[in-house]
């Protein structure tokens, strides 16, 4: 029977082997109803919301990498580096409502986010949208097919650090990629053909393979990528008349960048899934949420994005309806609901968790 009649008992301290297995778990109907009816009044994108967040964190993230690149004193310049690092990665993180907004909602929004944010920082929208919509597809989840799945729980125990670590090395691979490989792609078709399977989406699947473009994405590809490229170049040359130093510290605030986008992302599911298709509970239960009272979240999860497993319940309800929604369906299902199973206090615990789970995979 696929209807839930009892909420899904979860043992969240238990070895890999003795916890559930995802590929067992029923849908909760009762759940899924009442996440959907609860929150109809509150699936619109706001522009009042959207806007300021984006623009303002843009801002106030670009003004604080001048700073730190043009202070003297260096710890004023890292204070400042740190600053923009989570200011740009909050506005950068718009990625992802983007994959999910509607194509007529907030016109004028891609736009300007791809030229204040993705281009500057060589990520057009192009390397998500397309390819995140895999990653909430029923049949896709948690399989070889998704794209931005790992089974990292059931991995060797160097498979974390390594996982993280890697991250750092993100902002030069993306200037590799516009500055040199983009502009090859253009003369060599097998070097454009390879750029684009392998380097043109923001995919942690290594065996991912993304296929080309086609009609008005492949129109709007071209024109990001020859933007990303130019300024790609530009940053390059930059050096031999403002010196190293604007570009190396560009790169630092972007590499911490990257490496809180990739702790975010380590802890945003369980990663417990071995390959099996899994109904919409299980795949509710191998991911997260962080909700209140822990503030920290607010910093590495930003843009909803704490409401992970929510998320994958509600993949259209924009950002600034999460919290709303998690009250909503908490107070109306309970304490001991399957709600709760996917309800985390936060980041170290998390950490802890997928760790303890390569332990016994040595």
């Amino acid at each position: 029977m696929n209807e839930m009649t009892a909420p899904i008992a979860l043992d969240k301290g238990a070895a890999p082997e003795l916890r559930r297995a995802l590929k067992a778990v029923p849908d909760d109907k009762e759940m899924m109803r009442a996440a959907a009816e609860l929150t109809r009044d509150i699936s619109t994108a706001r522009p009042e919301i959207y806007w300021p967040d984006m623009l303002l964190s843009t801002l106030a993230g670009y003004a604080a990498l001048a700073g730190a690149i043009l202070v003297d004193n260096t710890w004023l310049a890292v204070a400042l580096g740190l600053f923009a690092a989570l200011a740009l990665y909050r506005a950068l993180l718009f990625i992802h409502e983007l994959t999910h907004l509607h194509k007529n909602a907030l016109p004028g929004f891609r736009t300007s986010w791809n030229l204040l944010v993705g281009i500057p920082l060589l990520t057009p929208s192009f390397m998500y949208y397309g390819v995140h919509q895999l990653h909430h597809a029923r049949q896709r989840y948690g399989t070889r097919d998704d794209p931005e799945y790992l089974p990292l729980a059931l991995m060797k125990p160097w498979s974390l650090p390594v996982f993280v670590l890697v991250a750092l090395l993100a902002p030069i691979g993306l200037l590799i990629r516009s500055a040199v490989l983009v502009p090859l792609g253009a003369i060599f078709p097998p070097v454009r053909k390879l750029v684009w399977e392998r380097t043109s989406s923001l995919s942690i699947n290594p065996d991912f393979r993304r296929r080309p473009p086609e009609g008005k994405d492949a129109r709007l590809v071209f024109w990001l990528e020859f933007g990303a490229s130019l300024w790609a170049l530009l940053l390059v040359s930059s050096i031999f008349w403002l010196g190293w130093k604007p570009l190396l510290v560009a790169l630092a605030v972007f590499s911490f960048t990257a490496l809180l986008n990739q702790l975010r992302t380590l802890v945003a599911h369980l990663w417990e899934n071995d390959g099996e298709q899994l109904t919409v509970t299980a795949q509710y239960l191998d991911s997260v949420n962080v909700p209140p009272p822990g503030a920290l979240p607010y910093l590495w999860a930003p843009v909803g994005l704490r409401y992970h497993a929510l998320h994958h319940l509600l993949p259209s309800l924009p950002y600034h309806s999460l919290g709303e929604a998690h009250r909503r369906i908490r107070a109306k299902l309970g304490e001991g609901s399957t709600y709760e199973g996917a309800n985390y206090p936060g980041m170290a615990m998390l950490l802890g968790k997928i760790a303890r789970s390569t332990m016994g995979r040595r």
